[in-house]
């Protein structure tokens, strides 16, 4: 075994992770990330690139570009042409990024799980009365699933469907890491970290949330509909009015490092059939689409 399957293997124990990512001043480390991906020194970048390289599974060969004049380009790297295909099929909602697949399954009673054992409330997730009230009604019985970026994954976020976007709530928080290990660990963690609450809606109308989560070293997240960046020095208002269209594929915005997806739709969908906890998916692969109605 070479010392780089040691290192990965030796940071798979669960203690040893859940100590060096959580119990560490995480949002002074993440606001230092913030400053250390913008440097533009030779030097820093492929140093950090390599350090990257050592500790993930980082694969550039799917890259627009292979060269970076700071670490921040690699992390919201483009991808080339044709790397990602995108289903054509119109009525099917397709994953919105790069993701292994974490709990999903049916709203009951506006509760969902990040974890199995470990329940979260939309309540809590929404944080806003208002749009508790609003969403709670149209999202209970309906799906979710959870969609966790790592580091060394494509971390730009596209549209699922031809859609549009009416309104972003963004809620400061933590950056509590987002892994399997937190997640069995840390209650409510979706709840604690800092998130934006994308309110969108398909061309047909039906209501749908996507809500990225910041985790340990997301410095940032970048919505295009917006014309500033999301992060923990962000002093702006938290309830931002949108009125953006997007086609079915379209890039929405990115993280700056890895961290978590979520879907919520309300009743009439159902998961595609093969997709199950741990799987690793692309953007752009079907990943819900309408409940089958049985045939007469």
């Amino acid at each position: 075994m070479n010392i780089q399957k040691i290192f990965q293997s030796w940071l798979l124990q669960e203690d040893i992770n859940f100590l060096l990512t959580n119990r560490i001043p995480r949002i002074a480390l993440t606001r230092f990330m913030g400053w250390w991906s913008q440097l533009r020194h030779p030097w820093i970048v492929k140093g950090s690139i390599a350090v990257w390289r050592f500790f993930s599974d980082l694969d550039l060969s799917e890259s627009k570009h292979q060269s970076f004049d700071s670490l921040q380009a690699c992390f919201t790297r483009e991808l080339r042409e044709g790397a990602r295909v995108i289903d054509p099929t119109p009525e099917v909602l397709t994953s919105p990024c790069d993701a292994i697949v974490g709990m999903s399954g049916t709203i009951r009673d506006g509760t969902v799980f990040q974890a199995k054992g470990f329940p979260y409330t939309l309540e809590s997730l929404l944080h806003a009365p208002e749009w508790v009230k609003h969403w709670s009604p149209l999202l209970e019985g309906g799906s979710f699933v959870t969609l966790r970026l790592t580091s060394s994954m494509y971390h730009r976020f596209h549209a699922p469907c031809d859609a549009h976007l009416n309104h972003v709530t963004y809620v400061s928080g933590d950056t509590w890491n987002v892994n399997p290990i937190a997640l069995k660990r840390v209650e409510q963690l979706f709840c604690k970290n800092e998130r934006a609450v994308l309110h969108m809606q398909t061309t047909a109308g039906v209501p749908f949330l996507i809500v990225p989560v910041a985790a340990v070293l997301v410095a940032s997240m970048r919505l295009h509909a917006l014309d500033v960046l999301l992060h923990l020095r962000y002093q702006g208002p938290n309830e931002i009015p949108c009125n953006s269209s997007y086609a079915k594929g379209q890039e929405m915005g990115w993280f700056q490092h890895g961290s978590t997806l979520l879907v919520f739709l309300p009743p009439g969908f159902e998961m595609v059939q093969g997709i199950a906890i741990g799987d690793r998916i692309q953007m752009g692969q079907a990943l819900f689409k309408p409940v089958s109605t049985p045939a007469n």
